[in-house]
């Protein structure tokens, strides 16, 4: 019988990705208490970063016919778009590109760096508390879904974004705030990223994840 815990939702490649992923959703839960340069500064990191850890994971097979919970709600959802917008200001939008829309378009299309944002966060946020039951067959199920959405959904408008945020970060526009009022409405803690390991927190979530399970 296979050892549970050699299943692939225990690998390596997995835990980096819901290591970075967590990074992720912190960050941008977090987007009131970072400034404006901050927060982009950030981006165009912790980004490609995410987008690394999820191409490298090999595709697998659904095990469940029962659909995944739904933890995002609209109302989350909402709220995550407007405190990016809030915080992107004069930033928030700028011209797509790479969508199947544009080809079909006699004239440029927009797109905002808030609702890509919020779109990747949506998707990453339903697989890690899927992903945090502990349950195998719904963390295989979990990560199934979130690589199908990369492929097809995610993935693209994360390479999109990053190139906005990229001609933000390295243009010669001042970036900063509008103003100095741009601290959380119900969130306190500051994200650091000039201290991220990502091997500590892979041991971190390895030990809260296994801590107390008994192999069958």
């Amino acid at each position: 019988m296979e050892n549970q815990f050699e299943h692939l939702v225990y690998s390596r490649n997995v835990i980096e990705l819901v290591t970075v992923g967590r990074e992720f959703c912190h960050w941008v839960e977090n987007v009131s208490c970072q400034e404006r340069n901050e927060f982009v500064g950030t981006a165009i990191k912790i980004l490609p970063l995410l987008y690394l850890k999820a191409s490298v994971i090999p595709k697998s097979e659904i095990i469940l016919n029962d659909f995944l919970e739904s933890f995002v709600t609209e109302n989350d959802y909402d709220n995550i778009r407007n405190r990016i917008m809030n915080k992107m200001g004069k930033f928030d939008e700028y011209l797509e590109v790479f969508t199947a829309d544009m080809q079909r378009s006699e004239v440029p299309l927009s797109s905002t760096v808030s609702e890509n944002l919020a779109d990747i966060y949506q998707d990453i946020r339903n697989f890690l508390l899927n992903y945090r039951t502990g349950v195998t067959e719904i963390m295989n199920d979990a990560l199934v879904e979130l690589i199908k959405e990369f492929e097809t959904y995610w993935g693209q408008r994360l390479v999109n974004v990053l190139r906005a945020l990229h001609m933000v970060y390295y243009s010669n526009d001042e970036i900063a705030d509008d103003d100095d009022n741009g601290q959380g409405d119900d969130i306190t803690d500051n994200i650091k990223t000039d201290n991220w390991i990502i091997s500590q927190r892979q041991m971190e979530w390895q030990n809260g994840l296994f801590k107390g399970k008994k192999k069958n």
